[in-house]
């Protein structure tokens, strides 16, 4: 009889144990899924609440020359002309809402589909009129000179454009993603359409080398 409870007294005991481990590892479970959650949750809020980020600026000069002529009725030509410097900051940078990811809670890692073109943010040029020539019947007027401008402007846009502005923001860009990543100890990973996925680390490797 005595062995008979000792036996159900080691049952009992075992069981009880066997439920309080269960307990306890569903509980260090469900924390750690909590925390991956809320890691999550907190990285994405990182993400979602930069969207336009400068990450390169440059300064452009350039001289741009405006010549016009105007035909008077077959009798007489009027020229004029006006040379401008124009000067720029121009600030390039990435809009984050367009920005494409997924995020693998498991694996803490954030998985990078499409990332944006390196776009200027904003530009901010100043005008200089020289050498400005002008007919008594072919005179500047305020039209003219919006005109020149936006001309100039866009001319400033284009020379940024093909400028290594671009390529300077998307290298600031990636390492700026990795170190958001591994500020919360993520991985992230870059994918790239019709090829290889590639982790970033192998692609700021490739930028900086």
């Amino acid at each position: 009889m005595e062995s008979i409870l000792f036996i159900l007294a080691l049952a009992i005991g075992g069981i009880a144990t066997w439920q309080i481990f269960s307990w306890r590892h569903g509980l260090k479970k469900k924390k750690h899924q909590e925390m991956l959650k809320v890691e999550s949750n907190v990285l994405l809020e990182r993400i979602e609440k930069v969207f336009k980020v400068v990450l390169a600026e440059g300064y452009f000069t350039e001289i741009y020359d405006h010549n016009s002529r105007k035909n008077f009725w077959g009798l007489f030509e009027s020229n004029k002309k006006a040379l401008i410097v124009a000067k720029a900051r121009v600030a390039m940078g990435f809009d984050f809402s367009k920005l494409q990811w997924r995020v693998d809670g498991n694996k803490k890692k954030v998985i990078i589909e499409f990332f944006p073109e390196a776009e200027v943010l904003s530009i901010d040029p100043e005008y200089k009129f020289y050498d400005i020539d002008q007919g008594w019947l072919h005179k500047f007027k305020n039209d003219d000179y919006t005109l020149i401008i936006n001309e100039a402007r866009e001319l400033m846009l284009q020379k940024a454009l093909e400028s290594d502005l671009p390529d300077s923001a998307n290298k600031q860009l990636k390492v700026m993603m990795q170190q958001l990543a591994a500020s919360m100890n993520w991985e992230m990973e870059i994918g790239k359409s019709g090829g290889r996925k590639k982790s970033l680390s192998e692609t700021v490797k490739g930028l900086l080398n």
